[in-house]
């Protein structure tokens, strides 16, 4: 749903509400969204209409086209409690007299069914009441029933409530403080990290103080390519691999492990036999 606010307080878990200043800042925030806020006429437009017509009765129906037109209210009707004589221009004719003895005779009937309902009331309204009473009581408990059990479910979804936002609450801590570690450990690492370097730096420092200078000819590399090898480790390795290792192994030039040829020992042989067979 677009603009839904998704509420996110736990009050259950969460502190600080009764803190001093914590109510003002709450009305503040909402008159400031008061004055901001600006209602519109049409603002129940996208709702339908409430279908009222099942309910009218002809008496609401005219009440309403009264209200729509904007007229005035009939006022009650006394008439019909009146015993007014004929007018005076028509004491002479029968017929005027003969409405206002029908008018005379319609008020004591009225009367008369008035005495009869309190004699009624008299002989049987005791037990119509008590009946009514009895009605009107178990309607009563009926509803104090339905309140109980609204009472009892409002007690469950808080009850779920706050069990939730306990674990909730629990899992928020949980994580914070493992996040808290894991923040500590990394500031821990980057703070090593600081110093290793620190010290890496001053060891290059020292080592090109007591590396001399290479001269014009000299293609060693420097210290920094070396990876903390000194120039004559590294002349020294390079001369004892260049070497021959095993004195029994011929060179590359041909000559053994004494530096003598094989062609001039075999010279050698050949003379001292011919002296000997002279």
């Amino acid at each position: 749903m677009a603009g839904e606010v998704i509420v996110d307080a736990l009050p259950y878990i969460d502190h600080g509400y009764d803190d001093v200043g914590v109510r003002e800042s709450a009305l503040a925030m909402v008159e400031e969204e008061c004055r901001r806020y600006r209602p519109t006429k049409n603002y129940l437009d996208h709702l339908p209409l409430p279908a009222s017509s099942p309910f009218e009765t002809p008496l609401m129906a005219n009440e309403f086209e009264r209200i729509q037109n904007r007229l005035p209210m009939e006022t009650l009707s006394m008439k019909r409690y009146e015993l007014p004589p004929p007018p005076s221009g028509k004491l002479s004719e029968v017929s005027a007299w003969q409405e206002a003895i029908e008018n005379s005779m319609a008020q004591l009937e009225h009367q008369w069914v008035r005495s009869l309902n309190l004699e009624l009331m008299l002989d049987y309204g005791t037990e119509a009441w008590k009946s009514y009473l009895e009605v009107f009581t178990a309607m009563q408990a009926k509803a104090q029933l339905q309140l109980q059990q609204l009472k009892k479910d409002i007690q469950d979804v808080n009850w779920q409530r706050k069990q939730a936002q306990t674990q909730a609450g629990e899992r928020l801590r949980s994580l914070e403080a493992h996040w808290v570690l894991l923040v500590s450990k990394n500031y821990e690492i980057e703070t090593e990290c600081v110093e290793l370097e620190k010290i890496v730096h001053a060891a290059r420092q020292q080592l090109r103080k007591i590396t001399p200078p290479p001269s014009a000819n000299d293609t060693a590399p420097t210290p920094e390519y070396t990876n903390g090898f000194d120039q004559n480790d590294l002349a020294e390795s390079n001369g004892s691999s260049s070497s021959n290792p095993d004195p029994s192994q011929p060179g590359d030039d041909g000559t053994d492990a004494d530096g003598d040829s094989k062609e001039e020992d075999k010279s050698e042989a050949q003379e001292e036999s011919s002296n000997g067979s002279t």
